[in-house]
């Protein structure tokens, strides 16, 4: 009996180039719009607290918290960090054929 392995339609649709392209490029912004807000609330401050900290107002915060925003550059994110007490880690890992591991973001 040969065992087929059925496809999900996710799986078929991440087999699209383009649409996993643009799916990763999603995710990853998710995955950073989350981490800026756990990180803020890991230093227990709320969103009108860090906005008088980094010098901006809450409804921008609120933006950058959002998974459509896409404008993150480095020195925004070094602020976020400053204002919770973080420092930035930047990590590079060798892909070697595996699937792209956007968690480690």
């Amino acid at each position: 009996m040969v065992n087929k392995k059925v496809k999900t339609y996710m799986e078929k649709l991440l087999g699209d180039k383009q649409f996993k392209e643009a799916f990763e490029e999603e995710y990853l912004k998710l995955l950073i719009s989350e981490k800026i807000a756990k990180l803020r609330k890991s230093a227990h401050l709320t969103q009108e607290a860090l906005a008088k900290k980094m010098d901006t107002t809450k409804s921008a915060i609120s933006r950058y918290e959002s998974a459509n925003y896409s404008g993150y550059s480095m020195s925004l994110l070094e602020k976020f960090a400053r204002a919770c007490g973080a420092v930035i880690e930047i990590k590079f890992v060798r892909n070697k054929g595996r699937k792209r591991h956007l968690s480690k973001i």
